[in-house]
């Protein structure tokens, strides 16, 4: 039986990898071995990357959300709590939205909250 070298899949492996890194500064895109480095480390920041985004979209929310719950006199944890209280089943991504576009309606938002809890 004819011996099989793995030129062919070691090759198109090397491209796959240098592909990735194109746009890297020096042997980080041309020398394999450097490159491979270069892209495993890329796309473990891009994984965690996705991670963080979600934590800092949250943060933005509760940050928008904060700032009109204390224009209406109100802080952001008891306005969450007065809604919960309340029922009302509001996501924090919808309240910032409300918070920005729509001041009246947040404004009786708050105002429930405040009644809920015996402000």
């Amino acid at each position: 039986m004819a011996r099989i070298k793995g030129g062919l899949n070691a090759k198109r492996k090397h491209n796959r990898v240098l592909k990735m890194a194109k746009g890297y500064r020096g042997a980080r895109s041309k020398q394999y071995r450097v490159a491979k480095q270069s892209v495993m480390r890329a796309m473990a920041n891009a994984y965690r990357g996705r991670k963080e985004k979600k934590r800092q979209y949250r943060a933005l929310w509760i940050t928008r959300i904060n700032a009109g719950a204390h224009m209406n006199g109100i802080s952001y944890s008891q306005l969450m709590h007065g809604l919960k209280a309340a029922g009302v089943d509001m996501n924090r991504k919808v309240l910032s939205e409300l918070a920005i576009s729509d001041a009246a309606g947040f404004a009786k938002l708050c105002e429930l909250a405040k009644s809920t809890l015996g402000k």
